[in-house]
């Protein structure tokens, strides 16, 4: 008996028409669902605190991915009746389960033919920028002049554009015209040349019909407050994201002026918190996977925004039926619950006393 091991092949992608064609077949077959690649010069005037040649000099390269949500996973958000399953399958299970194990392997594919390749992470606990773009101070420096404080951050929904993906939209959420806003973004930095696919030039996706600004619950978004880049060689502008109301409307928080009882406060040691009105849950739950709670569940930037293109026609991942078939639903925090004449309960809990429905 012998060691068994992979093979290591040196010459079979030096020719970058080629290259490309093999390394997007091997990233749909291990599950991608949009692959795309962008030229390493497409990065040219980045901020230093996200250039990927920062990580990689020699960065010739970038390989985007886009995997799905599905449209499922937002089933129960819509419905009011399970909310996990976004937060756990459509965040958590994509950015650290399944995406990795389609980022590995196909660097795997491209370093066993000799060439250098980054399988590279999301929500990276490291990083030297807030979700503002400002650099932490007193966390970390530069180790050696001319280069970017550790660790750097490449801005995924730019790379995707960047590679052909699809479009930033006005929300800032990045659209596929596969599936819209149901996307996570993935992608791998090597030194290996590849042709470039060209930036998206398709049906215009985002006709800023503000769907996302009227349904957000945290009203993160201002249309009269935008940021404009030059992103290789065309404009782009977005809205600005208020990211201390999105965190906030995010978990299903309010923040109140007067002083909570530490009994009712929503998020644990928040003397200002209540519960939405898009919650149904008396306390935050707690994280899925080390991720954050999706109780809005994108309630504006995702779901209003994908029935409006749903609605338009203009996604190629079409359903038989509508998403939204019943009216949204609200909570009153204000009234009695009224459950379900099968439900059942050791005894009445908490100051609401539980009032069944009748039966008809």
């Amino acid at each position: 008996m012998a060691i068994m091991s992979r093979k290591f092949q040196g010459k079979d992608l030096d020719d970058p028409v080629k290259a490309a064609d093999m390394v997007k077949r091997r990233a749909l077959e291990l599950g991608a669902d949009v692959v795309g690649i962008g030229g390493i010069d497409r990065w040219k005037g980045a901020p230093i605190q996200m250039d990927p040649r920062q990580i990689m000099p020699e960065c010739k390269s970038i390989i985007a991915m886009a995997f799905r949500v599905n449209r499922g996973s937002l089933r129960g958000v819509e419905e009011g009746t399970f909310f996990s399953n976004y937060s756990s399958m459509g965040y958590a299970a994509i950015t650290f389960l399944f995406w990795p194990m389609i980022v590995v392997p196909l660097s795997k594919f491209i370093e066993d033919r000799g060439y250098e390749a980054m399988p590279y992470g999301h929500l990276n606990p490291w990083q030297a920028q807030d979700m503002e773009g400002y650099v932490r101070p007193n966390y970390s420096r530069p180790v050696a002049d001319g280069r970017a404080s550790p660790d750097v951050t490449v801005h995924l929904r730019i790379a995707a554009y960047l590679c052909g993906l699809g479009e930033i939209g006005f929300s800032k959420i990045f659209l596929t015209p596969q599936f819209g806003p149901r996307n996570r973004i993935g992608i791998v930095l090597t030194d290996l040349e590849l042709t470039p696919d060209p930036i998206y030039s398709g049906p215009k996706l985002c006709n800023r019909c503000l769907a996302c600004v009227k349904a957000c619950p945290g009203k993160a978004y201002d249309p009269n407050r935008t940021v404009k880049v030059n992103l290789a060689g065309n404009e782009l502008e977005w809205m600005e994201i208020d990211c201390g109301k999105c965190g906030t409307a995010f978990g299903g928080t309010v923040r109140t002026e007067e002083k909570v009882p530490k009994s009712e406060q929503y998020l644990e040691g928040a003397d200002n918190s209540r519960p939405g009105e898009w919650t149904p849950f008396y306390k935050c739950p707690a994280y899925v996977f080390n991720y954050g709670r999706a109780i809005c569940g994108g309630r504006g930037c995702m779901r209003a925004c994908m029935i409006s293109l749903e609605r338009r026609g203009v996604l190629e991942n079409s359903f038989k039926e509508k998403f939204r078939r019943r009216p949204v639903w609200k909570v009153d925090w204000n009234s009695k619950p009224a459950y379900s004449p099968e439900t059942k309960f050791r005894r009445e809990t908490g100051k609401h006393k539980i009032t069944p429905l009748k039966k008809s």
